[in-house]
C-alpha cells in the first residue's frame, strides 16, 4: 500500500523533499498536493528543490524527484549544426537575444505548444499567472530569440540568487529554442553559475549534455547557490565568446 500523500492548506509549508515518494510508489518524486502558487510559496518551494507540475483538473502537485536532471553548463554539447547556426545568428544584425522583454509572450507560447505524446499542457492558466507574478517579483526570467524584431523562440526559468531552474522552451523556427538555451548557458558561464536544473530526464536534454545527479547533491547545490548574489539578467553579444570563438570584425 503506497504512503499517504500529504495535503497542504494554502499557507502550509511543504514537507522536506526527502519525503517524496520513491521507487516502487505510484509516482516517484511526488511530494505533496494542494497549497498555493503565490510568489512566497513558489520561492519557498524552489529554495528546497521542489517544483509544481500538474495537469488540467488536477490539484497542485509538488515534485522533488531523485535523481534530478541537470545541465552542467561546462558540459553543454554544441553540436555541429547548432554551432553553424549560432555562428550565423551572431553575425546578423537583425538577429538578437533579449532577456525579459516579452516574458508573457514566452510563457504563453510554451503553454500552447504541441508536445509529442501529450494531449494537453502542464502549464495551465493558473501556472501562467503564478510565474508571471514571480517574474514581476524578479525571480522568473525569459531568454528570447528574436529575428527581424519577431520573437521566434525562447525559454523561461526561475532564479534564486545563482540557483537557476529551467522550466520550458518553445520554437517557431528551427533551433530557435536551442539558440535561447545556448544564450542562457553563456549567461550562466559568464556569471559563474555552474548548473541549470532541468527537472525531468528527456532524450533531448541528454543530447545537449544534461544528466542525472542524486537529489542530495542537487539540494546541496541549491542551498549554496541561492544564497549568492543575483546576477544581472541581461545578455550582451560578447557573451557568445563563452561558447564560440571570439567574433573578429573586418577592419
Amino acid at each position: 500500500m503506497p504512503p499517504q500523500l500529504p495535503w497542504l492548506e494554502p499557507d502550509a509549508p511543504l514537507p522536506a523533499p526527502t519525503l517524496a515518494w520513491g521507487e516502487g510508489d505510484p509516482a516517484p518524486g511526488l511530494l505533496a498536493a494542494g497549497g498555493a502558487l503565490d510568489v512566497d510559496s513558489l520561492r519557498a518551494a524552489y529554495a528546497q528543490g521542489t517544483f509544481p507540475w500538474y495537469g488540467p483538473g488536477q490539484p497542485i502537485l509538488w515534485w522533488a524527484p531523485d535523481p534530478r536532471m541537470v545541465l552542467p553548463v561546462s558540459e553543454f554539447r554544441l553540436h555541429r549544426s547548432l554551432n553553424k547556426r549560432l555562428q550565423a545568428f551572431r553575425r546578423q544584425a537583425h538577429c538578437e537575444i533579449r532577456v525579459d522583454s516579452a516574458f508573457q509572450d514566452v510563457i504563453t507560447a510554451c503553454a500552447t505548444k504541441e508536445r509529442e505524446g501529450q494531449a494537453g499542457t502542464w502549464i495551465v492558466p493558473e501556472m501562467v499567472n503564478a510565474y508571471t507574478d514571480l517574474h514581476r517579483a524578479g525571480h522568473a526570467h525569459s531568454v528570447e530569440t528574436w529575428v527581424d524584431d519577431r520573437l521566434i523562440g525562447g525559454l523561461y526559468c526561475v532564479a534564486l540568487g545563482r540557483a537557476v531552474f529551467g522550466e520550458s522552451m518553445f520554437a517557431h523556427a528551427t533551433d530557435a529554442s536551442k539558440i535561447a538555451l545556448a544564450a542562457l548557458v553563456c549567461l550562466c558561464r559568464r556569471h559563474g553559475i555552474t548548473l541549470i536544473d532541468c527537472q525531468q530526464n528527456t532524450q533531448h536534454l541528454t543530447s545537449l549534455g544534461g544528466r542525472e545527479i542524486p537529489r542530495a547533491d542537487f539540494l546541496v547545490h541549491v542551498d549554496k547557490a541561492r544564497q549568492q548574489p543575483a546576477i544581472p539578467w541581461r545578455f550582451e553579444p560578447v557573451y557568445w565568446n563563452e561558447l564560440l570563438p571570439p567574433k573578429i570584425d573586418p577592419a
